[in-house]
């Protein structure tokens, strides 16, 4: 894999990046960016565009908030032919979530300005007939998520021989929740002649071996920040007992007013529980995980984007989809049980360099948990304390703590003992010589 740029810091000085008129866009697409108010390339749109005009296979490494999707989308709405010249969509992108499906359904039609293109979003939870319908009225581009695009294939409602681009948006997700067998079968269906696409936040090894087997010799360019956490991002942990959580979270909202707030929880049980305890005290609370049928997640998702719901309780698959630039703060009700998806939980703030603040929830049991979090990010979040809370911890460890289920928000699992840990030292964490052998 050919490395053709170095890298990048995401806050990297406007002034240093090109202007759109400079990427070598047609007027039709600066015009459309024009509408969409979009001033200058992010460093991912400046460095991915031209090589994406310029055919070049490319693996682009870069959090959401950063205009990624833009800076994929532009260069394939560039590259359509008319219609007339090919009958079948031209560009597939693939996407872990619904919500994310819509998402960038939405870019590539704001984006779409002055051009006839028709994009069609394939995704589970909703009938299958009437994207039958839409995919027969002809399609330029898909997006859906690999088992409903799976689905299509296998009825026969969606030919992939005429592709000319493939997409993969956020790949380490899609292989995180086990979507690499479905990946692997629509991509050896597609022309080997497309040019591919592949967008992740992380780089891990899985990743990395799809890329090598799937794409055509990639440049990789990084464009992730040099420290993994968000520098825009004020980053800090409560250490409280699992019973007064709740109230935690109830004293800190009113305390900190957010203009937008997502509180993550690790299972559907759980995320169902604190919605209806924030439902008797605030009225513009909301929630959004698996289980709830897909029109009642689009109708959380239109009114957290209108801003109509100030309040989000969410799982991490339904998380990774949510990309609204005016959520202010993120509260980890339950830290997330991988390392990876703190990272991208609080990337759901600081969008686009915008400030943000992430408080996490640490209860006695999981001081080694947060270590891992803070070796993982680099940096050792700060110690928050609310008035009324500064001394909710028992003196000792909950080693015999309730049995938790866990799950990551498409599937309960069965539920696993909390594992002894050892005695915590000062802020609910092990003491130093444990935290270095960790």
């Amino acid at each position: 894999m050919s490395v053709v740029a170095e890298h990048v810091d995401s806050d990297s000085n406007a002034k240093e990046l090109p202007r759109f008129e400079d990427l070598g866009l047609s007027e039709v697409m600066l015009e459309s960016l024009r509408q969409a108010e979009y001033e200058r390339p992010t460093p991912i749109q400046a460095g991915l565009i031209p090589r994406a005009l310029a055919e070049v296979d490319v693996l682009g490494q870069a959090r959401t908030g950063t205009g990624k999707t833009a800076a994929f989308v532009i260069p394939i709405l560039e590259k359509l032919k008319p219609r007339k010249e090919i009958h079948g969509p031209q560009a597939l992108i693939l996407v872990p979530t619904r919500e994310l499906a819509v998402q960038v359904r939405g870019e590539v039609e704001k984006l779409s300005h002055g051009r006839r293109v028709s994009c069609v979003p394939l995704y589970g939870g909703k009938p299958i007939k009437g994207q039958i319908d839409k995919l027969r009225k002809g399609a330029d581009v898909i997006v859906g998520t690999p088992g409903r695009v799976l689905d299509h294939m296998g009825r026969g409602t969606l030919e992939l021989g005429h592709l000319r681009f493939v997409v993969l948006d956020e790949a380490d997700r899609m292989l995180d929740i086990g979507f690499r067998p479905d990946i692997e079968k629509i991509l050896r269906k597609c022309p080997q002649s497309r040019q591919t696409l592949l967008l992740s936040a992380t780089v891990p090894p899985p990743v990395e071996r799809l890329a090598q087997r799937y794409m055509h010799n990639p440049e990789k360019l990084d464009f992730s920040p040099g420290d993994i956490s968000v520098e825009t991002i004020e980053q800090f942990y409560f250490t409280v007992s699992a019973d007064r959580k709740g109230d935690l979270l109830i004293k800190l909202l009113r305390r900190e007013d957010p203009k937008q707030a997502i509180i993550f929880c690790r299972t559907k049980r759980g995320t169902d529980k604190v919605h209806r305890a924030l439902s008797r005290k605030f009225e513009d609370a909301d929630c959004i995980h698996g289980d709830l049928q897909q029109s009642a997640r689009d109708r959380a998702m239109e009114k957290f984007r209108a801003g109509t719901s100030r309040l989000l309780v969410a799982t991490d698959v339904v998380g990774r989809g949510i990309d609204v630039t005016s959520i202010s703060h993120i509260i980890n009700y339950d830290i997330p049980e991988f390392c990876d998806d703190y990272v991208h939980r609080v990337g759901r703030t600081g969008r686009m360099g915008r400030e943000g603040v992430a408080f996490t929830f640490v209860t006695p049991e999981q001081g080694n948990e947060l270590t891992r979090i803070e070796m993982r990010i680099d940096r050792l979040l700060t110690r928050a304390e609310l008035e009324g809370f500064e001394h909710s911890l028992p003196t000792t460890a909950a080693a015999s703590a309730p049995l938790s289920p866990r799950d990551t928000g498409d599937g309960e699992q069965p539920a696993e003992p909390v594992k002894a840990v050892p005695k915590m030292g000062r802020g609910g964490r092990p003491p130093r010589r444990i935290r270095k052998a960790l």
